[in-house]
């Protein structure tokens, strides 16, 4: 047990030297992990980044590439190209003197991206791998009446936990970013105090603009935006707007434009977990354990999905 005062996803981690730190679902997830990247980093320890990337890395030269499916993105990598989350990233941890290089893991099945992880966990004797999800479909089990996009998280929540030795876990931040996809908060809810029954639930900390880390957070997304203005973060965007205070129907891109947000300071807490209890809780984690393409992930949980005879329907938060 630990003490009150204590931060659960820093005490879990308190003796690991060298840590992954993992956008699970793709895009720019990666950011979402930077708070609790740089916070380890403060603390001495050795930190590495890596995302699943949605970039176009097929044509990077043949010595970009660490391991198939792992790709290394300097601040110069693929100039020519204007959507590079892990290249932005890259050229910010390069502006602000941190350590420059993010992984680009390819968006693949479990097998390959299993591959991939270990990998790197070889090549820098990894000890401790945090994967972080930008919302809250990585909590979905499978039989809830919307599962927002879980193709990309559960393929690495799959991967990594056939992987045996380093300490694995899972942080959720943007809590209510995902209700545009269908996903009932609710529902979320209810998963997570599951998780507690379990003994999976570890704890939640909030990202606060009055730390180090959450101020550099905030930088950083607004890097990301500029350097990417036709397609900019709604996720991180809506975890920024929620650390700086903002509340409502913020809007800060036209990509957001006709739609209603619910920007809220839930969206800014970091809810932490085992790695293990959220895999044991997800009904088709089995039928997508042999897959090598991510579209055999999206068949195989469109099939699983087929024969749930009862969906949980939506739950409503009375408050």
């Amino acid at each position: 047990m630990t003490d009150l005062h204590t931060n659960p996803l820093f005490h879990r981690l308190r003796s690991a030297e060298r840590i992954l730190v993992a956008g699970a679902g793709g895009g720019f997830d990666v950011y979402a992990g930077l708070p609790i990247a740089l916070s380890l980093r403060h603390q001495g320890k050795e930190v590495h980044l890596a995302n699943l990337t949605f970039s176009a890395t097929e044509g990077l030269p043949l010595d970009a590439w660490l391991a198939p499916d792992v790709a290394v993105i300097g601040p110069d990598t693929a100039p020519h190209q204007t959507y590079f989350p892990e290249r932005s990233l890259a050229r910010w941890l390069a502006t602000h003197g941190h350590p420059d290089t993010v992984h680009a893991l390819s968006r693949v099945g479990v097998q390959p991206l299993r591959a991939a992880y270990r990998a790197l966990i070889e090549r820098y004797d990894i000890d401790a791998v945090v994967l972080v999800d930008g919302g809250t479909d990585i909590l979905m089990r499978g039989d809830e009446s919307g599962l927002g996009t879980p193709e990309e998280d559960m393929t690495s929540v799959a991967a990594v936990h056939g992987i045996e030795g380093p300490e694995r876990l899972v942080v959720s931040v943007g809590f209510g970013v995902d209700a545009y996809h269908g996903v009932s908060h609710g529902l979320v809810l209810e998963n997570i105090a599951a998780l507690e029954t379990d003994g999976a639930y570890l704890g939640a900390f909030s990202v606060s603009r009055a730390t180090r880390e959450g101020a550099l957070f905030l930088d950083a997304v607004a890097h990301a935006q500029a350097t990417t203005p036709d397609h900019p973060s709604i996720v991180n965007g809506s975890i920024a707007a929620a650390v700086r205070g903002g509340f409502g129907d913020v809007q800060f891109t036209a990509r957001t434009r006709g739609s209603e947000l619910f920007i809220n300071p839930l969206m800014s807490i970091c809810f932490v977990f085992e790695l293990e209890g959220i895999a044991r809780r997800c009904l088709y984690l089995d039928r997508i354990e042999h897959t090598h393409l991510i579209r055999q992930v999206s068949s195989e949980i469109a099939a699983f999905r087929d024969e749930v005879v009862r969906q949980r329907p939506p739950r409503r938060i009375p408050h």
